[in-house]
């Protein structure tokens, strides 16, 4: 007996499971809204050069505000610089005169002024994170990504060390700390500081989540769920824009994404363990607790009445119940290394591309708050037609195809005029909608590819690889600087290197999850619709 055959008469997708799914929802919630926040947080208001340190006179007294940046700072097409100023002032342009030499222009030497009647205080105006320090600005994001590329590989290590749900109470308790202090923060190095250890802490909740709950659902349901459980993401991505339109600053923003984690952690409570963890750790008592509680639940007590601990034993068979599994495993083998592989250039390729056009929504000429709300609700039909490709194509052409229409729509948006937002935005759109549906086929594809005594390590050596790719992103979208359409070019070819990775992957459409090492390097595994099932499984 296997234990998916166990999760089947338990009911592998009852109420026990449905109740899971919903407990990490609360969570998974804060996901997008720190992975985007900084769409809003690190927005850079109109601001001109603070010209208040230029030599006063009793005639400048008298000028209208208007006046007096007329003459202290230069206009081009009706816009006064943001980064330059003159370095005397220029009366004669009050009276239409003409100078015969060229004016003397500066950088600003006394900070900037902000437009802060149309525009809310963000990080960018509190620190001046403008013009030459604009860089730092982009920054930001990277470092936040920097700190969840560390913590998946660190989390996912303890996952599998330490178990699930230990796991996922440290990374709820460290994102509200950090998530909070970064609120707090009295300067910008402190605030990069929180950033960095909130992303740390937030990439638990990402990649533990989602193995939790598939570990606890039967084959049947394994796309459902993954679907289901990239829901949460698309509806809170919608939601952010709504929450950042109505907070006062940048302050009550982070403080309001992260406080949904203390009724997170009042929830975990009631999370159940992963029995196949707690199996393949010889820890065959606590699985059978759960397994009971599974059972009574779901409404079928009769079977756990004749199931014994020591039958769970012998479900998962691994050599050595001691051995304590670390990433060198997944180069030791063969096919475990090129699985490493094409799932590390996977991932790279379809984070970089979706936050490529995730964090690009000022660049398309309309309100930020609608642009994000309109990529938040385009994700939600995506993610009713990956139930049906998954089942119909399955994992791997799926996951090759939407990645591919990703690349071709950042392709396409190359060939738009800046003055041509709406067909910017309908591409943006679209090449987001399905760069979701390949992140939600990536995340269930990689679940189902690694072993039970891997799958954590797996999933966040992956994620590692995915926010490489993230932490990327901001920096190859500075190179319009050189050249406009660059980063698109980069993030086109990007995705179609993911696309083309992701088509050497195994399909796993009906196949059991492999539990060990040794379940991979067959040559071949068996598929539970084949006619011998009963009989040699």
């Amino acid at each position: 007996m296997k234990f998916d055959n166990i999760l089947a008469e338990v009911n592998g997708f009852g109420r026990f499971q449905i109740r899971t799914i919903l407990l990490l929802v609360i969570p998974r919630m804060t996901l997008p809204f720190h992975f985007l926040l900084n769409n809003f947080i690190a927005v850079i208001p109109t601001h001109h050069c603070d010209f208040s340190s230029l030599d006063d006179t009793g005639l400048f007294r008298n000028l209208s505000h208007e006046e007096k940046l007329f003459v202290s700072v230069p206009f081009q097409d009706g816009v006064p610089s943001s980064c330059q100023m003159f370095a005397e002032r220029q009366y004669h342009l009050l009276f239409n005169s003409t100078n015969t030499t060229d004016p003397a222009i500066v950088p600003c030497r006394g900070g900037w002024v902000y437009d802060n009647i149309n525009s809310k205080p963000t990080i960018t105006s509190e620190w001046d994170l403008v013009c030459e320090r604009k860089s730092v600005n982009r920054a930001t994001t990277t470092i936040f990504f920097m700190g969840v590329m560390i913590g998946a590989a660190i989390f996912g290590y303890f996952s599998d060390r330490f178990g699930r749900k230990i796991t996922l109470l440290v990374s709820y308790v460290a994102t509200a700390i950090f998530g909070f202090a970064s609120a707090f923060s009295l300067s910008f190095p402190m605030f990069a500081a929180m950033r960095f250890f909130t992303g740390f802490g937030i990439s638990g909740i990402s990649i533990v989540s989602i193995v939790l709950c598939i570990e606890w659902v039967d084959i049947k349901h394994r796309t459902v769920v993954g679907v289901l459980m990239s829901l949460d993401w698309s509806f809170s991505t919608a939601l952010l824009p709504a929450v950042a339109y109505f907070a006062k600053d940048w302050r009550y923003l982070t403080a309001f994404v992260t406080s949904p984690l203390f009724a997170a952690m009042i929830s975990w409570w009631w999370l159940p363990e992963s029995a196949r963890w707690l199996i393949s750790n010889g820890k065959v008592n606590r699985a059978h607790s759960y397994l009971t509680k599974c059972a009574q639940v779901n409404g079928r007590e009769e079977f756990i009445a004749d199931l014994k601990p020591e039958v769970l034993s012998k479900v998962i068979v691994v050599e050595d119940e001691n051995k304590k599994y670390s990433y060198l495993d997944l180069v030791r083998t063969p096919k475990m290394r090129k699985l490493a592989f094409h799932t590390g250039i996977m991932w790279f390729g379809v984070a970089s591309s979706y936050y490529g056009i995730s964090f690009n929504v000022s660049a398309f000429g309309v309100n930020i708050y609608l642009t994000q709300f309109i990529y938040g609700m385009t994700e939600i039909p995506a993610k009713a037609f990956i139930i049906f490709f998954l089942n119909k194509l399955g994992r791997r052409l799926t996951q090759a195809g939407t990645q591919f229409l990703t690349g071709l729509c950042i392709f396409c948006g190359i060939f738009c005029s800046k003055d041509q937002w709406v067909a910017q935005t309908a591409l943006g759109a679209l090449g987001k909608m399905f760069a979701e549906a390949a992140f939600t086929t990536m995340f269930l594809f990689t679940t189902e590819l690694y072993p039970t005594v891997m799958r954590q390590n797996g999933l966040g050596y992956s994620s590692f690889m995915a926010r490489i790719g993230v932490a990327v992103a901001p920096l190859v979208m500075i190179l319009e600087d050189t050249w406009r359409l660059l980063p698109s070019c980069v993030f086109t070819l990007v995705a179609l290197a993911a696309a083309l990775s992701s088509s050497f992957l195994p399909e796993t459409l009906n196949v059991r999850l492999p539990e060990t090492i040794e379940d991979v390097e067959q040559t071949r595994r068996r598929s539970v619709t084949t006619p011998d099932e009963n009989s040699t499984r």
